[in-house]
């Protein structure tokens, strides 16, 4: 990897010191005399991340489902009502919340990069989270649920990384007394359409232990998706999968209270970005953006509700219990956020380069390929049932203006959206007069957001990185023998190379 500039040292340095504040506060307590440890014990810290799942619970207003267990985290701690990734897709959102950096200012916001022979290294001054726990002296854990002996869970990371970092799966494998951080993420979205069967293996409970099925009659659809029979299912299937989600946090809190450790564990419940839907995951609208989050635990006021921006690389310095110091999003003097910044890069294949920046009332989408549809060939995507639908609806004419907003064969080079009045980010007020200096101020914010954290992306992704994931891509496709979605992809890669040939 290149040398860093200075002025990118000193960004890693500002960005990377939060996280490195909640080591050393962890650290001092380890240096305590045994008598002082008694009064301030040290926390576990313990995060919850579904994948694909935006914030339908009920505590955030969901009608048609209830979700006790996660509203019981709401009334022991704090629910952010804005918070939000800055990326809308696994592997760059999670390369970003293990940090704590932005993933375009670390070279991974490309979904699912460096697989192949081109690497991405992390720089030098950047510590994962996990190597900084270890450091203060706990164990640190990364599994699935139910957990499984010396499996380790999702990592996604797109840098290199040291599997050493985690020291198992499973916080029973602890020396006795000592905390742990440990990641438990889920399929969350990716459980829709399980079979009984499918919901006990995921969730270690039987189907009757979660009711019936949502109804597809009782769905009510955001207004920019067709009321189409196979979006309603599966909008029911996500709301069940919802639901299998809420009941596996009910199985980890229960499992905390028999080991009496639910008392001293921090729960951060999150997920790694929204929905995946045409228009959520891989889209910087908040259906792609917006995440539930919900701290529960030791030093958390019980039944708080903020309305303030946050980001979720906030996260990398958690804070801690009260009667401890180093608590930046729950310390009273932490400073609320005037924007929060989004940016979606390739997927896979598809190449692609959005940013947005939101405030309270307005999100602002800068389009950089203007020239290319909303919806580009992409092989995870169009095998979607919930894509085929909209796409078989629009050439049949059957899609109203705002349900055809996605099907528009180019873009507006910049989007605005009034969020009080406007929700559901359908009206783009770009070219309204009466908005002007609202659009130059995001434009500027956006900007300068771009220039002061080195967004890497502004440069295009080297054909050698591009051609080095296509290659491992496609391989496994051939290793499948899965040669229909492989002639896909290769019709696909050949149509962003041309693309960007004419776009030179």
């Amino acid at each position: 990897m290149k040398p860093l500039d200075t002025s990118f040292q000193r960004l890693t340095n500002r960005l990377a010191c939060r996280v490195v504040l909640t080591v050393c506060i962890m650290a001092r307590i380890l240096t305590l005399p045994a008598e002082a440890e008694t009064e301030e014990k040290r926390p576990n810290i313990l995060w919850i991340i579904p994948d694909d799942m935006s914030a339908h619970f009920s505590c955030y207003g969901e009608k048609l489902i209830e979700t006790p267990h996660v509203d019981r985290l709401t009334e022991r701690g704090t629910l952010f009502e804005n918070a939000f990734v800055t990326a809308p897709v696994c592997s760059t959102c999670r390369s970003a919340l293990i940090t704590g950096l932005y993933q375009t200012s670390l070279g991974a916001h490309h979904h699912r990069s460096g697989r192949g022979v081109e690497k991405i290294s992390l720089p030098e001054e950047v510590t994962p989270l996990p190597r900084l726990f270890q450091k203060a002296g706990y164990y640190t854990t990364l599994s699935g649920w139910p957990m499984r002996s010396n499996k380790l869970g999702k990592t996604d990371y797109n840098f290199e990384w040291d599997s050493s970092m985690y020291d198992g799966s499973d916080w029973s494998q602890r020396e006795p007394g000592q905390p742990f951080f440990a990641q438990i993420h889920t399929q969350g979205g990716k459980l829709r359409g399980k079979d009984a069967m499918g919901w006990e293996k995921v969730s270690g409970a039987a189907e009757k232990n979660l009711g019936s099925r949502t109804s597809p009659d009782a769905v009510t659809l955001p207004p920019y998706y067709p009321n189409h029979p196979d979006i309603r299912r599966d909008w029911a299937a996500y709301l069940d999968a919802v639901r299998m989600t809420d009941h596996m946090v009910g199985e980890v809190m229960e499992r905390l209270r028999q080991e009496s450790l639910l008392d001293s564990t921090l729960i951060i419940f999150m997920t790694d970005h929204g929905i995946s839907h045409a228009r959520g995951k891989q889209f910087l609208y908040d259906e792609g953006l917006h995440l539930p989050l919900i701290l529960s635990g030791p030093g958390i006021a019980p039944g708080v509700r903020r309305e303030d921006l946050v980001e979720h690389i906030d996260l990398a310095a958690i804070p801690l219990p009260a009667n401890m110091q180093g608590r930046p999003v729950m310390d009273p003097t932490y400073t609320s956020r005037q924007w929060a910044f989004g940016a979606r890069d390739r997927c896979d294949e598809t190449v692609d380069h959005i940013r947005s920046v939101r405030s309270q009332r307005f999100k602002y989408i800068r389009n950089f390929l203007p020239q290319r549809p909303y919806l580009q060939p992409s092989a995870y995507k169009d095998a979607k049932a919930i894509l085929m639908a909209i796409r078989q609806w629009h050439a049949q004419g059957r899609l109203n203006p705002t349900q055809g907003l996605l099907m528009r064969a180019t873009r507006p080079a910049e989007e605005l959206y009034d969020l009080a009045n406007d929700p559901h980010e359908i009206h783009n007020l770009a070219d309204q007069t009466a908005f002007h200096s609202t659009l130059v101020q995001m434009r500027e914010a956006l900007n300068q957001w771009m220039t002061e954290t080195r967004d890497q992306g502004r440069k295009p992704e080297s054909a050698a990185m591009y051609e080095s994931d296509m290659a491992v891509y496609l391989q496994k496709h051939r290793d499948k023998g899965d040669l229909e979605r492989l002639k896909i992809l290769q019709q696909n890669i050949q149509w962003m190379q041309e693309q960007a040939a004419r776009e030179r």
